[in-house]
């Protein structure tokens, strides 16, 4: 298309935006309403092909029935000399994968991203339309930084598929096992492609690199790639779980994009903190002394000291030299019977034996005094009168 021309007497187009594989992508602006909008219009070598047309007025009509912040709008259809078009909301033009071109993107800024690509798919699944194309690609960029999810060309709605028997369609790449084995299209197969991106997104490269179609459908068939914690470690576990949980070969993930965003925020996976209105002690009650550190000793104070513990020392020897009570040994006691060792304490009645008492041996008889008799009385007896 050349020049500035008006389709439908309302929508200017102007340049081009992007080329896919059925149409083209133009920068427009709606002379009615004075606001711009992308135009994106069916290519002439497809126009006559009756499947073609068929799924471009599918996504038309998938994309007008939905309305949610992380789904590109949808705002008309119609035709311009033979060729459908549709117009929708602009955006500055940038997608996900120019993000991912970029490398290993942070692990906060691809939960938000997952985080919006769920939201939007759960909009849609619940209205019964499956994207079945859901990839960097098809993930636009706002100018606020958040995603919305565009290209429904080929999805499925309320059970009736874009393609003929047999016939898959979407990105290989992105595609789940059950899907590439002739499965039908399913919410799990938007879910496991939101983890094939998602792993792309922190890893810098999709799980599966073969460039050869049937290399490629070998791996996702039988080589699962290795865990997301595994190739990098600053992941956070709700959103490796997420991730891995969505790219489960035999299609035991999760059940709905709810399910998903609900571990992605971490929920059920450990309680939340709880935030304290005040802090329970002040920080000035922690106040660290600044350590002193000291002066090396000089040569002259350490001589000092050894001077002053020298004569400390000899002052001791001297007053324990000197000491009387230090010199005289104390002498055992002898005696010709041994002595038993006092009974032990106990609250037991005492033994009936009697413990035998050592006495000493007798000594010289004293001399009394004259004029006292024998007997203990007050009597002055000399003590000659015999009984």
């Amino acid at each position: 298309m050349g020049g500035r021309e008006v389709l439908a007497g309302r929508y200017e187009v102007r340049g081009l935006l992007g080329r896919g594989g059925m149409a083209e992508v133009y920068d427009g602006w709606d002379l009615r309403l004075n606001r711009a909008v992308a135009v994106k219009l069916l290519h002439p070598v497809v126009g006559s092909d009756v499947e073609a047309r068929r799924r471009f007025d599918a996504e038309a009509r998938a994309a007008a029935s939905l309305n949610h912040p992380n789904i590109v709008a949808v705002h008309d259809y119609g035709d311009h000399n033979g060729l459908p078009f549709i117009v929708m909301e602009r955006l500055p033009g940038r997608t996900l994968a120019d993000e991912v071109e970029m490398g290993p993107m942070a692990p906060e800024r691809v939960r938000a991203v997952l985080d919006d690509v769920l939201g939007a798919l759960s909009s849609a699944h619940a209205t019964g339309i499956v994207h079945r194309d859901v990839k960097p690609g098809n993930v636009l960029l706002t100018q606020g930084n958040t995603m919305k999810v565009a290209d429904f060309g080929i999805a499925k709605a309320n059970g009736t598929a874009n393609t003929a028997t047999g016939q898959i369609v979407g990105t290989m790449a992105y595609m789940s096992p059950a899907r590439i084995s002739g499965a039908p299209a399913s919410v799990g197969d938007d879910l496991y492609a939101v983890g094939v991106m998602g792993y792309e997104a922190l890893i810098g490269r999709r799980p599966f690199t073969q460039d050869n179609p049937v290399s490629l459908l070998r791996a996702i068939l039988d080589a699962p790639p290795p865990p997301v914690e595994a190739v990098r470690r600053d992941v956070d576990p709700a959103l490796s779980a997420v991730i891995n949980g969505a790219m489960i070969r035999d299609g035991s993930g999760f059940g709905s994009a709810d399910q998903m965003r609900a571990v992605l925020a971490g929920a059920g996976r450990r309680p939340a903190t709880k935030v304290m209105a005040a802090p329970m002690f002040s920080s000035e009650q922690y106040v660290v002394a600044p350590r002193k550190h000291r002066r090396p000793m000089s040569r002259g104070r350490k001589l000092l000291l050894a001077a002053a513990a020298f004569v400390g020392l000899t002052v001791a020897t001297l007053a324990l030299a000197l000491d009387p009570s230090s010199t005289t040994a104390p002498q055992p006691v002898r005696s010709n019977s041994a002595v038993p060792p006092p009974p032990p304490v106990s609250s037991s009645p005492p033994s009936p034996n009697p413990v035998p008492v050592v006495e000493e041996p007798p000594g010289p008889p004293k001399k009394k005094p004259e004029g006292r008799g024998p007997g203990n009385g007050p009597g002055n007896g000399n003590g000659n009168k015999k009984r």
